[in-house]
């Protein structure tokens, strides 16, 4: 038999250790023979193996027959050549400067979209726009003027359309939005949020008896009535902007001119039966259908009963109903129909049909899916956008384009149950159904979410189960960090368009939020300013007005765990800074890390339960650090001379638990917590991962914010 030769990196993995021998390599079938290797983490060569199981016999052997002293040996050089690959921790500095993000300078080479430097990906491209030029869809046309006045300058017509910005578009829609929409409680910005199913449905061309006229009914009657009649249903509106509004959208939304057509066509025709289709697929072929009486850019519009009834999917207005008609998500009609003023001419939205563009599609993926087609849309470009600078609808847009989405998802796993493989889950099927029998009750219909569907409970299970994995791997975490999103960020701020406001641009603040957590993560991960991190966990939350929030446990290596009340007053503190000598310590700590004040001093405090605050503020005094009370650590809050912040005086009491170096580089909440024992740990595991299986609507909230998905 010939043998071969070849120069290769053998690497043999073990259960506990990974030995890597870098080799040149001669053998035949089933052997090999070392010519030449190095030693790492003390290994013993060997001339002759003829397999890596005999190598780790060999090992075994050995190491059972070694003194104590070879052992010794043996671990101090694989401990050493481990600490040399390990990541050193840093000098904390009290000079660091904040960390900037830059502007929107980079621009993707295929569709145009702004983006921040960091935001290159591994392959350092921008792909979140168009997925690397494979989705391409046509400009939308430049904004009426109307619209940028209106969006753009400080006249009070200007800020009364954009304070009822959402009135004014529901005057003018053609199709209503149903949700049950639940505004956070108390005061603050604006949060668009909304629990259960959404519906979008169509009305008849005439009202009922029993209703008044709105959505697209109203297009029917001159522009002065229509203006009396929205404006009986809208009185913090304005008389004048809903008359410029409705002379341009008759002027140049197709819609209106298509109601306005069969309405012509009904008084023509009084005793023909005349139905208004609104065809998921323009190219669909028109010989299902008798030949239409008369075609508009997006309708058409039938006189008689002959042909087939329109497909699924398409919208068919007739002239009377006592019921609205759902649209489907899935119509390319849906998105201009229900937000006018974000699609003044009419421009449709997704649909089945797009395709990505053909040099760089692959074989398998050739469609442009939803989610896509949103992040494309979604994404910033050079140039005024109506949709970007609508505010109040921008979220509301945002919203309705997450559930249609998700919706998607959903009912892609209701109808692929047998691809999914549910037969597997017959034992549970089985308990079910013994269960209902012995209850007396009817089964109903069992659709199983796998884990790779995000927010299902496989999925937070999988999640939960990765992470007391990592607990029992390296041990309970020994430093517990939450990192909060600032709005005053200055990336933030600069990215602002005239009057734009930052509760305006949800999808700024979550893009800005990832960079400036991988910034903290590869700070506290790569320059060890902890030591050397072992393992981390952390999960994203979105705060009751939409701010993102990070939760991060940190486990860290034996040289590096925090063992002593000094090691902990050295990464945490909890009192205020000395203006004089650090001025700009106290300015961060003072507007970020100060509790409330609550209690006796400000009763209404959202923090306040039965008349306590529930997270125990203000504080005691300390002159020093206790390591372990209860299982928590106290701070040291010496007593000293309180100071003004805003109209309340406080002291070291009231200020939250935070890492000075950290603070002042990203200029935001971080509050750091040492975990000193395994019961707490495992408390915050639970807290942030096995609870997040619980359906409650605090973390339906994240909706809002879809671009963090994108």
């Amino acid at each position: 038999m010939t043998p071969f030769v070849s120069q290769s990196i053998v690497k043999i993995s073990f259960p506990a250790e990974c030995y890597t021998l870098n080799s040149f390599v001669t053998g035949e079938m089933g052997c090999f023979h070392v010519i030449e290797a190095d030693l790492v983490y003390g290994i013993k060569l060997c001339t002759h193996v003829s397999s890596p199981v005999m190598i780790l016999k060999r090992m075994r052997t050995e190491r059972s027959q070694e003194t104590v002293q070879e052992s010794t040996i043996r671990r101090r050089i694989r401990n050493e050549a481990d600490n040399r690959r390990r990541p050193k921790r840093v000098r904390i500095r009290n000079d660091v400067e904040e960390h900037n993000c830059g502007t929107m300078s980079e621009q993707c080479g295929f569709c145009g979209a702004v983006y921040w430097k960091e935001e290159k990906n591994t392959a350092h491209k921008y792909t979140k726009c168009c997925h690397d030029g494979k989705v391409q869809l046509p400009a939308f046309p430049d904004a009426p003027e109307l619209l940028k006045v209106l969006l753009t300058e400080n006249s009070p017509d200007a800020k009364n359309y954009r304070q009822r910005i959402r009135e004014y578009n529901s005057a003018f829609a053609f199709a209503s939005m149903g949700a049950q929409i639940k505004p956070p409680r108390g005061t603050g910005p604006y949060c668009y949020r909304l629990h259960g199913q959404v519906y979008h449905r169509v009305s008849p061309l005439y009202a009922s008896d029993q209703h008044k006229e709105s959505y697209g009914q109203l297009y029917i009657f001159d522009s002065s009535e229509a203006t009396e009649k929205r404006l009986s249903n809208n009185q913090n509106c304005l008389q004048h902007v809903f008359e410029k509004l409705d002379f341009m959208l008759r002027e140049i939304n197709p819609f209106a001119q298509s109601y306005l057509q069969m309405h012509r066509l009904v008084q023509e025709h009084p005793t023909t039966s005349v139905k208004m289709v609104f065809l998921e697929d323009k190219n669909l072929d028109m010989r299902r259908y008798n030949a239409p009486t008369l075609c508009t850019e997006v309708a058409a519009i039938f006189v008689g009963d002959n042909g087939e009834p329109p497909a699924n999917r398409d919208i068919c207005v007739y002239p009377v109903g006592n019921t609205c008609q759902s649209i489907s998500p899935l119509n390319q009609c849906c998105d201009p129909m229900t937000y006018p003023l974000l699609f003044p001419r009419g421009e449709c939205s997704w649909n089945t049909g797009m395709e990505h563009v053909e040099e760089r599609r692959t074989a398998k993926l050739t469609r442009v899916t939803q989610l896509q087609y949103y992040a494309y849309r979604l994404s910033q470009r050079n140039g005024f956008s109506i949709l970007h600078n609508s505010g109040k609808l921008f979220q509301q847009y945002i919203v309705d384009a997450y559930v249609k989405t998700e919706g998607s998802r959903l009912h892609f796993l209701r109808q692929n149950q047998k691809e999914l493989r549910i037969e597997l889950y017959r034992g549970l099927l089985d308990a079910l159904e013994c269960r209902a029998h012995n209850e007396n009750i009817r089964t109903g219909k069992l659709i199983i979410l796998s884990s790779s569907f995000q927010g299902s409970p496989r999925h937070m299970q999988q999640n939960y189960q990765d992470s007391m994995a990592m607990v029992r791997k390296f041990g309970k975490p020994d430093l517990f960090l939450t990192f909060t999103c600032n709005p005053s960020w200055s990336e933030i701020l600069n990215s602002m368009e005239g009057v734009q406001r930052p509760e305006d641009r949800p999808d700024i603040i979550v893009r800005v939020f990832n960079m400036k957590l991988k910034e903290l993560l590869e700070d506290i991960c790569k320059h060890g300013i902890f030591g050397t991190v072992l393992a981390y966990i952390y999960v994203i939350e979105f705060q009751k007005r939409g701010l993102p929030h990070a939760h991060i446990l940190l486990t860290l290596d034996s040289e590096s765990k925090i063992r002593t009340k000094d090691d902990i007053d050295k990464f945490v503190s909890a009192e205020l800074p000395d203006p004089c000598t650090d001025l700009r310590l106290f300015q961060i700590v003072t507007k970020c890390m100060v509790h409330g004040p609550c209690g006796t001093i400000n009763i209404n405090s959202p923090c306040m339960r039965d008349g306590q605050c529930c997270k125990s503020f203000p504080k005691q005094f300390k002159d020093d650090t206790e390591e372990n009370v209860n299982g928590y650590p106290i701070y040291r809050r010496r007593a000293t001379e309180p100071v003004q912040v805003g109209k309340y005086s406080i002291d070291n009491r009231w200020v939250v638990p935070y890492n000075p170096w950290l603070l002042k580089k990203l200029m935001r909440i971080l509050m750091l917590k040492f975990v000193p024992q395994l019961k707490v740990s495992n408390t915050y595991i639970n807290m942030y991962t096995k609870d997040l299986m619980q359906p409650r609507s605090k973390y339906k909230k994240k909706v809002l914010w879809i671009m963090m998905k994108f």
